[in-house]
């Protein structure tokens, strides 16, 4: 399902052309990438989940040559945008924007990665939906292929800053079914789709970083 974006949970301004600009993938690019150097393959395809502005696709794509990348996102605005980066950037081994909804069940057994990435998504969607996104990227990916997602979330059921907390209530009180999810649950719940936890990393910002693995 394609669901209303909380205020205040993904600012982008317009640029130049159908280029949008995140203050956000901007802070956090550096941080990400470095752990995507560690977790990825040599070579190889990956899919980025919501891609966002495209920011992001664009600076993977730049660092890693040998492997071809596929953005996707389910808003038209972020579509457009993902596309002028694709456009401008000149690069052979990246794709034009899919339209994707990644919460929606079936898309797993059209793909083959080695790698799948997905960052600040999961605080946005229902515990329903990231089960179904869980069990289609096991489906997706190629054996031994792997699942980077990055974002906030609860330790052990705890929210555990100031900020953590208000943002959570903030976007409970626009749509209970939303809001952070607890580390221990996302490990459990990837664990009964199939995949095992390779790595967990403590990233700036108070998010962590998981990548899990298809056997």
């Amino acid at each position: 399902m394609k669901r209303k974006t909380p205020e205040g949970a993904s600012f982008a301004e317009a640029t130049q052309g159908a280029q949008l600009f995140a203050p956000s993938a901007a802070r956090n690019l550096a941080p990400i990438a470095a752990e995507i150097a560690i977790v990825a393959p040599l070579e190889g395809t990956a899919l980025e989940i919501a891609s966002g502005t495209g920011q992001h696709i664009i600076a993977h794509a730049k660092a890693h040559p040998n492997i071809h990348w596929q953005p996707s996102e389910i808003d038209e605005d972020r579509i457009a945008s993902v596309n002028s980066y694709v456009q401008g950037s000149n690069l052979s081994n990246i794709a034009p924007a899919m339209e994707l909804d990644a919460t929606a069940q079936g898309w797993g057994k059209k793909a083959g990665y080695d790698l799948i990435l997905l960052s600040n998504l999961l605080h946005l969607i229902s515990a329903q939906e990231v089960e179904t996104i869980l069990k289609e990227a096991a489906i997706a990916l190629t054996q031994g292929g792997r699942f980077m997602i990055y974002g906030p979330f609860m330790r052990g059921g705890v929210l555990t800053s100031e900020g953590d907390l208000n943002f959570h209530n903030s976007l409970q009180a626009q749509d209970p079914e939303i809001g952070y999810k607890d580390d221990l649950w996302i490990e459990k719940t990837a664990q009964a789709a199939g995949l095992t936890l390779h790595r967990k990393t403590e990233m700036p910002a108070n998010n962590p970083a998981f990548t899990f693995q298809k056997p």
